[in-house]
C-alpha cells in the first residue's frame, strides 16, 4: 500500500486519531480527551545537557502515517517531560491492524529515531502488549529489550457481594486510629497539597517508577484534572490532619467502569490493611454508583498490592512490558534491517 508520513493538522485529526488509539488503549479514547490533554502540554519544547551529559528537559514530536485516501493509519508520539528519567525519550507507536506489515511502523521509528538524534538523547523507551508477540518482535527487531512487566486486572462488580466483606473499612482503619475520608469531605489546595506530598513520598517505591516526581502544579494538572475524575473518588486515610493513604479512582463513563489510578501508602502506615481497607472502599463506591468494573494495572513486582487484589477477586488480564533501546542498537537496527529512509 502506499502511504505517506505528515505532521498532525489539528484539530481535524483528533477524530482519527481517537479511533486509531481506542483499538490500542485499554480504555476507548476520544477527540474531546485528546484535544484536553493536548492543552495541558507546554507549547514550545526546552531541552538541554545536565550536569553528567545526558538529555533533560522537556519536547515532543508527532507523526502520522495516512493512507492514498488521506485515512490516518499510524501514529508515532516521541516526549519527554520534566521529570522524565535523564537521556530518555517516551514512545508511543501504533499501526492500524489492517495496515501492518506495509513499512509503515519502520516509518515512523525512523523519525523517532531522527528527532532523538537531533536532541541527544541516549535511549527510547515504549510499551507493548504481552498479548501481541509480533510487536514484541517488531520490537526487538529494532534494538529494544524488555526491562519490565506489568499486569493488569479486573473485578467484575456484579459478581462481588458486599456481604463478603466481613470487615468495614472504616473499622479496619479505626483499629490503627486512623479515619475514612474523601477529597469530597475536604476540598481544597491544602488537601491536595497534602495528597502530593503523600504521592511523592510513596511513587519511589513503586518497582517500575523512573524519573522524578512531577512538582505541584503538573502533578494536579494529570491527576486532579483529567476525564473521569470526581472529588468523591479520591479517598483517603488519615491519621488526624495527616494523609496516610490514599486511591485515586476514575470513572470511564464510555464503559461504565472504574480504573485504579494509583494507590500508596505512607511507609509508617504500611502494614496496617491501609491499602486493603482503601481497596474495600473502592469495591463499595464502585457497588454504590453501579458500576460494572474496576480495572488496575500492577508492576510484576509490587508484591503487596498484588496479593491485595488476588485477596479480593481481581482477576488477571493482559499486561504490558516496558521495553528500552539504547540509540546505538536502534541505530544498528536501522542500518542492517534497511528501514526507510
Amino acid at each position: 500500500m502506499s502511504f505517506r508520513i505528515r505532521e498532525l493538522q489539528l484539530p481535524h485529526d483528533y477524530q482519527q486519531l481517537a479511533v486509531l488509539l481506542s483499538g490500542y488503549w485499554s480504555e476507548p479514547a476520544s477527540a474531546e480527551r485528546l484535544e484536553e490533554d493536548d492543552r495541558k502540554l507546554y507549547e514550545v519544547g526546552s531541552t538541554w545537557m545536565d550536569e553528567n551529559g545526558m538529555l533533560a528537559g522537556y519536547d515532543r514530536s508527532r507523526r502520522v502515517a495516512v493512507n492514498a485516501s488521506n485515512d490516518i493509519v499510524g501514529y508515532i508520539w516521541v516526549w519527554r517531560a520534566p521529570w522524565t528519567e535523564p537521556g530518555y525519550l517516551c514512545m508511543t507507536l501504533v499501526v492500524d491492524p489492517g495496515s501492518r506489515e506495509k513499512g509503515i511502523g519502520d516509518a515512523l521509528l525512523r523519525h523517532a529515531y531522527d528527532w532523538a538524534e537531533q536532541l541527544g538523547a541516549s535511549s527510547l523507551m515504549s510499551e507493548v502488549w504481552d498479548d501481541h508477540p509480533r510487536a514484541l518482535e517488531f520490537a526487538k527487531r529494532r534494538g529494544f529489550i524488555i526491562e519490565r512487566h506489568a499486569y493488569q486486572s479486573v473485578l467484575h462488580l456484579k459478581d462481588t457481594s458486599l456481604e463478603l466483606m466481613e470487615v468495614e473499612p472504616e473499622a479496619i482503619l479505626a483499629c490503627n486510629g486512623l479515619r475514612l475520608l474523601t477529597l469530597a469531605d475536604e476540598p481544597g489546595e491544602e488537601s491536595e497539597r497534602k495528597l502530593y506530598e503523600l504521592a511523592c513520598a510513596t511513587l519511589r517505591d513503586v518497582p517500575s517508577f523512573l524519573g522524578d516526581v512531577p512538582d505541584f502544579i503538573e502533578w494536579k494538572k494529570w491527576n486532579l484534572q483529567v476525564d473521569g475524575f470526581a472529588p468523591e473518588l479520591v479517598l483517603i486515610a488519615a491519621d488526624g490532619d495527616r494523609f496516610v493513604g490514599m486511591t485515586n479512582v476514575l470513572y470511564i463513563a464510555a464503559t461504565n467502569g472504574l480504573y485504579h489510578e494509583y494507590t500508596g501508602v505512607d511507609r509508617t502506615y504500611r502494614g496496617k490493611k491501609v491499602g486493603h481497607a482503601l481497596k474495600l472502599e473502592t469495591i463499595r463506591v464502585g457497588k454504590q454508583r453501579g458500576a460494572d468494573y474496576i480495572r488496575t494495572d500492577n508492576d510484576s513486582m509490587n508484591a503487596p498490592i498484588l496479593a491485595i487484589n488476588r485477596e479480593l477477586g481481581y482477576v488477571p488480564l493482559r499486561g504490558n512490558y516496558r521495553i528500552v533501546a539504547s540509540m546505538e542498537m536502534v541505530k544498528e537496527a536501522l542500518n542492517t534491517n534497511k528501514l526507510p529512509q
